[in-house]
């Protein structure tokens, strides 16, 4: 796939650790992929309260804050559904729990390509970014593989095996 350039319009989901990452990290493309019709959906999975310096924020006034302006900046690249879990900002961890949250959204959306941070880039101090994209990679093998979860197949949430994955940062 050369970059940038989708064959067709496909489904996308971006899997970030904060409100606002997604535009930081790749917004430029996205915007490009809807543009040739592709269908991006965000999971995003920490609230971002911990992001200010300034001394007078609190966490909850944060969090109210960083969700509708992550809503705005989806909404003005086109993206077609955004999924907050609401983790507390750096506090996300790479276990079963979350791996099964991840699943649960790949598998309901059944995306072709699979967007998330780069946990093994080098200098990657946010403990929530390397979190995430292992977490993300995780998810994305147990998406497929019908042995994990099989209580999700029972929902109704069969196997789905992503064509791509695609590491920002």
């Amino acid at each position: 796939m050369e970059i940038g350039i989708l064959d067709g319009p496909k489904k996308l989901l971006l899997v970030g650790a904060h409100p606002d990452d997604p535009e930081f990290a790749c917004g430029g493309s996205l915007l490009r992929w809807v543009s040739q019709g592709a269908e991006v959906h965000y999971l995003i999975c920490t609230s971002g309260d911990k992001g200010s310096k300034d001394p007078e924020m609190t966490s909850q006034r944060l969090a109210a804050i960083r969700e509708p302006e992550q809503m705005e900046a989806a909404r003005r690249i086109g993206v077609a559904g955004v999924t907050f879990l609401r983790e507390p900002d750096g506090e996300f961890q790479v276990s079963l729990s979350n791996r099964e949250r991840i699943t649960r959204r790949i598998r309901e959306l059944r995306p072709d390509i699979l967007i998330t941070h780069d946990p093994w880039r080098r200098y990657q101090i946010h403990p929530d970014h390397r979190a995430v994209g292992l977490c993300t990679l995780d998810a994305m093998v147990a998406a497929r593989d019908h042995l994990f979860f099989p209580h999700l197949i029972g929902e109704g949430l069969v196997p789905h095996d992503a064509r791509e994955m695609l590491l920002y940062g």
